[in-house]
């Protein structure tokens, strides 16, 4: 086999292999759990806002049956999070090897596509094209600023 022929059999191999390996969004749902502080938002003309600090974090939880609820939280730096009593239910969907949140309230319904869910980090985008990105929120440890 020519060099040139080699050369292009193995760039083949390796565009097939990476652009065929799909992520295994099923497994999305063990990351999405927890507790989510923002760390950008990129709009639908392009442009990202990054937050170097959130007062606020999200605390997604999901029940055996794909049903689950996502709630506001302030975190406090005593360890404990300050909240009110709303909600936001929603229905987990695998449609299209994706993972789709759909969300009920009595003032709107909605639809979010899970893009990425990993052990740190989460990605979201919704309806309007607009991407949201998590890291996994980590409370302030006073003990440790010395």
């Amino acid at each position: 086999m020519k060099y040139s022929n080699y050369k292009f059999a193995l760039t083949l191999l390796t565009f097939l292999l990476l652009f065929d390996c799909k992520p295994d969004t099923t497994d999305y749902i063990n990351h999405l759990e927890g507790y989510w502080e923002i760390e950008s938002v990129i709009l639908n003309n392009g442009e990202q806002k990054d937050y170097k600090f959130s007062n606020t974090i999200d605390f997604i939880s999901i029940n055996d049956s794909l049903n689950g609820k996502r709630k506001k939280l302030k975190p406090n730096f005593n360890g404990t999070f300050e909240t009110s009593k709303n909600s936001e239910s929603f229905t987990i969907k695998f449609e299209n090897d994706s993972i789709n949140m759909y969300y009920e309230t009595p003032f709107d319904n909605w639809k979010e596509t899970v893009l990425k869910a990993t052990e740190t980090q989460l990605t979201i985008i919704n309806a309007n094209n607009v991407i949201y990105n998590y890291k996994r929120y980590k409370p302030i440890n006073l003990n440790n600023l010395n």
